[in-house]
């Protein structure tokens, strides 16, 4: 028994300390649902593993206040410590990125990177900024809401809580080295060893009491994004989603004007759904959206009816002003609004496809039968017997002979006849006058 407990000892000793984990994932874009989610499934897996803490590489240009709320609501929550580190050298954490770094436990740079420039971006009717928040009431509402949540987030983690404000109201922006000066970072690091050397042993307040970080020798591991919320990322950005509505739409109409094609309408109801998941992502303009629709419906009036060009020019007006329109962001900038050369380019493509492709076969349907019984309407035959209005005679038509009534008067074996209707399978004539 001795000789057991003695080999049992020795084995426990021999067995190798497990390593501290440290979770990282890295956002490098706009703040979206789809980021938002991201992270937070993040947190709640290095708080489900008991992590040491949770590293956020942050590179952002800013994004939407709804997704930015949800992800600063979760860091305040956690039970682990939360980093954010703005890196590489040349990131920025811009408008929601300000709010994000703000919101984290410890808040790092690296080397020239900077942070700030957070007021709220609004789109007006005409489709530009509209930066005169004197005359603006929803841009005041919305600077006044964005400046009140900065300040409990700076008061919350004991930082620079003036400039916070003033990063909101008057777009103010920082290096790292002037935001660790005014206290508005914790930490300058060269790379992320260096951080996680600086942030060893840490006392750090969460909601859940106070934690001591141990990153020393720490194993770390990095949280990647599904490939789900890969292509959801992708689709959520606004160009992406505009090109999907189209190319939609151009599905489901090429699928109705020409039954049975089937690829078509897959490929247009996929694309639909997708540019709708991302409008739900999006602050959408509904108002452009029925403009988009208008101009539409004005390119198909356009191939029906003779409008000398005037029914393309309103509908490429139309589009134009509804896709610059399309977008109403509200804590943004110009990364999350459409491109003005997509928007060019879709509007040429748009008119080309209803003026020539759609154009094209609504005309064949139009066009007069070639084939069968409909298509001998308007032919020239011969008469082969006596025809008259009460006595029906036979033409030679084509090579095949036919039985045919006459429409008006009597027409003699050898002279001409032209085709002008059919009665089932007998055909409706007259005499041709150029015999």
């Amino acid at each position: 028994m001795k000789v057991l407990l003695l080999i049992l000892s020795l084995l426990l000793l021999q067995t190798p300390q497990q390593k501290n984990l440290i979770y990282k994932l890295k956002v490098d874009g706009t703040i979206n649902p789809v980021v938002a989610n991201y992270i937070h499934e993040s947190i709640k897996k290095a708080e489900r593993d008991n992590a040491e803490c949770l590293i956020i590489e942050l590179n952002t240009p800013g994004g939407l206040l709804k997704s930015t709320r949800i992800i600063v609501s979760d860091f305040l929550l956690s039970k682990i410590p939360i980093i954010v580190y703005v890196s590489p050298s040349g990131s920025q954490a811009a408008s929601a990125g300000v709010f994000i770094t703000l919101a984290a436990h410890i808040a790092a740079m690296a080397p020239a990177t900077n942070i700030g420039a957070a007021h709220p971006v609004m789109i007006n009717e005409s489709g530009q900024q509209n930066n005169k928040d004197s005359i603006n009431v929803m841009m005041q509402k919305a600077t006044n809401d964005a400046a009140a949540l900065i300040r409990s987030i700076a008061e919350k983690r004991n930082r620079n809580i003036k400039w916070a404000e003033k990063a909101v109201r008057e777009s103010l922006a920082l290096s790292e080295t002037e935001a660790l000066k005014q206290n508005v970072i914790d930490i300058v690091s060269q790379n992320l060893d260096s951080l996680l050397t600086s942030i060893d042993g840490k006392k750090i307040e969460t909601a859940y009491g106070i934690k001591i970080i141990k990153t020393k020798n720490a194993q770390i591991y990095n949280l990647e994004m599904n490939f789900i919320q890969k292509l959801l990322d992708i689709i959520s950005d606004p160009n992406i989603a505009y090109i999907l509505l189209m190319v939609g739409i151009y599905g489901l109409i090429f699928e109705l004007s020409n039954p049975g094609s089937i690829l078509p309408g897959i490929v247009g109801v996929i694309c639909l759904i997708l540019a709708f998941y991302s409008f739900h992502t999006l602050p959408i303009n509904y108002a452009a959206l029925g403009l988009i629709i208008f101009a539409i419906l004005l390119f198909i009036a356009e191939t029906m009816v003779v409008s000398h060009g005037l029914l393309t020019i309103g509908g490429i007006i139309s589009f134009v002003i509804g896709s610059l329109m399309l977008i109403n962001s509200d804590f943004t900038g110009d990364f999350l609004k459409i491109s003005l050369s997509v928007i060019i380019a879709v509007t040429i493509l748009t008119a080309l496809f209803f003026a020539f492709a759609l154009g094209k076969g609504i005309a064949a349907q139009k066009r007069k039968p070639s084939t069968g019984i409909e298509g001998m309407i308007g032919e020239i035959g011969k008469a082969i017997s006596k025809i008259s209005t009460k006595a029906p005679g036979q033409i030679l038509l084509h090579g095949e002979i036919w039985t045919a009534e006459c429409k008006n008067g009597e027409i003699n074996p050898g002279e001409k006849v032209r085709v002008v209707d059919r009665s089932n399978l007998i055909l409706i004539v007259e005499k041709e006058l150029n015999n």
